[in-house]
């Protein structure tokens, strides 16, 4: 017998809806399974240590503050957070362990400055700064002092740019290194003011403060807190801070951007995951590492380093390193700066 074909078409019909509802319902089945993978995930999150990655060498502010959270993380998580050092290549090949790491949250980058300089300034990264990484929070920022050998002309930013374009290409201003966010504020001046000053790279800002108090380099661009022993004893003159508002240790030195409105370059320190750590276990890393930043300890210990806490959500964090990124692009093509 054969069937009409009104009856075959809704035979067919029939099967295709059974076919995507069962297709619906094993995709709504798979997201939630995912959903709720990822919130157990969180749930449990730590399992074994942490490891906590510092992509410079032992020293200095950024090893502090990182032996400082494991401290206070380690009783917080109930497992060990591990400070392990794998410095080289601008802290490149600390970050790139993070971003090739297992997405699970117990291996956590320490991130600077450098981190949203390196895509503009290295052309042969191993990783993508936004695609391969997540934010987790920004812990603070440190602010960075230009000052000048006693001697010097100029006392303040308005000065150093009259005299600057007087004597174009004369005067000198000595940082850390290549690469480094001093030797960037000093690009960023040059490019927003107008003027042209020589670049004098030391290899870490040791050897450069003998030669500054000398006058063998008239200008130095290095952290405020290093610089303020110096400042204190009358060795350097103050000229102004970089990053956009006074800080609360020096108040009475004032800003680029009182002068040059919009000038901003600070310190940051933050921490970075695998991009592919699920979502809500980086939210809640995030707000594990911000509730241990309002330890008073913890804080207290940020001042004495010259670092103001911030302690913002990846989502915050995400989108400042995406706006630093591009800032920096336009100052290094415009600098033409390059890494040693």
């Amino acid at each position: 017998m054969i069937m009409k074909r009104e009856t075959i078409m809704r035979i067919s019909f029939a099967v295709m809806f059974r076919r995507k509802a069962w297709t619906a319902a094993a995709v709504a089945g798979l997201v939630c399974g995912l959903s709720v993978s990822a919130g157990a995930l969180a749930q449990g999150f730590p399992t074994k240590p942490i490891h906590l990655i510092v992509p410079n060498a032992p020293g200095g502010a950024i090893d502090i503050l990182a032996r400082t959270l494991s401290v206070h993380l380690q009783p917080f998580w109930g497992q060990p957070v591990v400070v392990d050092y794998k410095p080289g290549a601008g802290t490149v090949l600390g970050t790139d362990y993070v971003a090739k790491s297992a997405p699970d949250g117990h291996t956590l980058g320490m991130v600077i400055t450098g981190h949203v300089i390196n895509p503009s300034l290295r052309p042969n990264m191993p990783f993508d700064t936004v695609k391969d990484l997540s934010g987790v929070t920004l812990l603070g920022i440190a602010h960075i002092l230009i000052s000048a050998t006693p001697s010097f002309e100029a006392n303040n930013i308005a000065e150093l740019i009259a005299l600057a374009k007087k004597q174009p290409g004369k005067i000198s201003y000595a940082s850390p290194g290549s690469g480094s966010s001093m030797h960037l504020a000093g690009e960023l001046l040059k490019t927003m003011s107008g003027i042209d000053l020589v670049h004098i790279p030391y290899k870490g800002s040791g050897p450069a403060y003998p030669d500054v108090i000398a006058g063998r380099v008239q200008l130095l661009i290095d952290p405020l807190f290093s610089s303020m022993s110096y400042v204190k004893g009358g060795r350097l003159k103050p000229i102004a801070v970089t990053n956009p508002s006074r800080a609360s240790i020096a108040a009475e030195i004032p800003t680029v951007a009182e002068t040059i409105p919009g000038f901003s370059v600070q310190s940051i320190f933050g921490i970075v995951a695998s991009s592919q750590t699920p979502h809500e276990l980086v939210r809640k890393i995030s707000a594990d590492i911000v509730s241990v930043l309002r330890v008073p300890e913890v804080k207290a210990r940020m001042a004495e380093l010259g670092m103001e806490t911030v302690g913002n959500t990846p989502e915050q964090f995400d989108a400042y390193i995406r706006t630093e990124i591009d800032k920096w692009a336009k100052v290094v093509k415009a600098s033409g700066a390059k890494v040693d």
